[in-house]
């Protein structure tokens, strides 16, 4: 495929000169750890329904990927081929990364709680040449879902499937240990297009986010360098792969630094606290609700974590209350992050600042990144004042697939994030909103015009606006307001079960409804948004008085 990825070169000659591009492909920090450490232990995958756990040594890292590689090659997959997976935190995930790298294939990571409705579109404008899926998961048959889905796809020429069976079956069709040898030959350069990852936006339809080796590993090299992790560091992944989080500091750093990580593909803290004990881990990353109940959990049952060294956090902001309940629980440094799928991790705490920063600020530039605040016309802010935040950074993404009219990115190299910010004296900043529309949901975008968009179709809706409420695990739930049609009646279960009918993620689908006569609006007609926020909170204010009071 050609895959317009113009902001890259633009930069190259800069980016190379000012040392912030690695020119390295995680095939050759694989090579590195082949040379240096083949026999630690690279790699532990727990699958919690089943209690299996996968050790792999780096050799057996690269001789598994190296197997893949010549399966993947039969079914035809060359360079620029795009290889889709919608997997768990598996060890085929790693591995299928690393094939796919030794070919020049492009992996585009989906993530496994999408479903037909999403995946028709992504697959669709992706081109994508091979998917690889499991069987099953959390009691759902993906192999049905996409026996569905593959007539509507011309693109897709092989379905791969984890357990399945027959010459489909991944364990016989890509697990040759007689296959030739792909570990040279066939690789890609640095700034050749490596990942395609989609992310939710304010059109209605996913954006499909290019980046090469350098562009992901420049992020990875300055966040590692930030948070002091090296080769003797276990990282504990239970954020899942297929986001940038999982993708990037669970996936392809752990190999860059030669250090170890452990997977974990369904999140119970329980099971959590248990692998850091066994395990050793010095470092995790998740959004809010991981670092909530990973911290309850250890009070609760008394089992210390004292390996465990730093929890990063990001996805939403983080209370004060839960970064002390967490510090004492855990014994281990709380950090705030934000970032985006176009450019990893943009901002951090560092491990020596004080423990309030965490709660009020998400963090300072790491190197290689600077930030601006604007105002409506592009002019600096003074220090506190909320304004656009735009972002330069080494690891900034090489633009969206086939959509470069949306890639927002000015002749300078900064990119309009959408959302809204503020900088302090000190250079750390606080995300105050998201211009955009789009709400996080325990890390996770919700589409918010593509859901409203499907509930205008039902009959009995004349409006809808959907907004974010503050949730204290999950950091932000999605609320629907509705004003109907005259003599029509809809309620919470009709909203339900026509957006399942239209195959919508379950954890898309609005969790309150607020059906009334009208919504606030400018005089031109557009939804004012902040007014129901408003409205939400006020709610929510009233009914914790009335809380109290009984």
């Amino acid at each position: 495929m050609d895959f317009d990825a113009i902001l890259l070169p633009p930069r190259r000659a800069t980016s190379v000169a000012q040392g912030l591009w690695p020119e390295r492909t995680i095939n050759d920090a694989l090579d590195h750890c082949l040379a240096r450490c083949p026999n630690k232990v690279a790699l532990t995958a727990l699958q919690v329904e089943s209690g299996a756990t996968t050790r792999l040594t780096y050799r057996q890292l690269a001789a598994r990927a190296g197997c893949i590689a010549a399966g993947l090659a039969r079914l035809g997959v060359g360079a620029g081929d795009v290889v889709s997976c919608q997997l768990p935190n598996w060890w085929e995930f790693t591995t299928l990364y690393l094939a796919c790298s030794r070919l020049g294939a492009v992996l585009n990571p989906l993530m496994p709680i999408l479903r037909e409705r999403e995946l028709s579109f992504m697959l669709r404008h992706a081109c994508s040449k091979v998917a690889v899926i499991p069987k099953r998961f959390r009691g759902f048959d993906y192999e049905a879902m996409f026996d569905g889905l593959r007539q509507a796809l011309p693109d897709l020429q092989h379905v791969v499937v984890i357990g399945g069976a027959g010459p489909n079956a991944f364990e016989t069709l890509l697990a040759d240990a007689g296959a030739q040898d792909w570990t040279t030959g066939h690789r890609p350069g640095p700034d050749d297009i490596t990942q395609l990852i989609y992310t939710s936006g304010t059109t209605g339809e996913p954006k499909g986010v290019l980046h090469s080796s350098n562009t992901l590993m420049a992020n990875i090299v300055s966040y590692a360098a930030r948070l002091s992790l090296g080769a003797g560091d276990v990282v504990l992944m239970a954020s899942p792969m297929a986001h940038q989080t999982g993708f990037m500091y669970g996936l392809m750093m752990p190999v860059m630094l030669g250090a170890s990580v452990v997977l974990q593909d369904i999140w119970e803290p329980r099971k959590a606290v248990a692998l850091i004990r066994q395990e050793g881990v010095t470092f995790t990353m998740a959004s809010t609700p991981f670092l909530t109940d990973l911290a309850r959990t250890v009070t609760d049952t008394g089992d210390a974590v004292p390996s465990l060294r730093a929890f990063l956090c990001a996805g939403a902001p983080i209370p004060g209350a839960l970064v002390e309940q967490a510090r004492g629980a855990l014994g281990a440094k709380v950090i705030s992050a934000w970032g985006m799928s176009e450019m990893g991790a943009v901002t951090t705490t560092r491990l020596d600042d004080d423990d309030e920063r965490a709660s009020s600020t998400d963090g300072c530039p790491l190197p290689g990144v600077e930030v601006r605040v604007v105002d409506g016309a592009g002019a600096a802010q003074a220090a506190g004042t909320t304004g656009r935040l735009l972002v330069r950074a080494c690891s900034n993404f090489g633009g969206y697939l086939r959509r470069a009219h949306l890639n927002d990115t000015d002749a300078d190299g900064w990119f309009d994030t959408g959302d809204l910010a503020r900088i302090d004296a000190h250079g750390y900043i606080r995300i105050d909103g998201r211009s955009k529309d789009v709400i996080i949901r325990g890390g996770e975008n919700i589409p918010v015009v593509e859901i409203e968009t499907l509930l205008y179709r039902h009959p009995a809706i004349a409006q809808v606006a959907i907004v974010a409420y503050p949730d204290e695990r999950l950091g932000e739930r999605a609320c629907a307001f509705v004003v109907t049609r005259d003599g029509q009646a809809f309620d919470m279960a009709a909203m339900v079960a026509f957006l399942k009918a239209q195959k919508m993620t379950a954890q898309y689908i609005p969790e309150r409804l607020v059906v009334q006569g009208a919504l606030p609006s400018t005089p031109a007609g557009k939804i004012q948004k902040f007014r129901l926020r408003e409205q939400l909170r006020a709610d929510g204010q009233a009914q914790g008085k009335s809380n109290a009071r009984t």
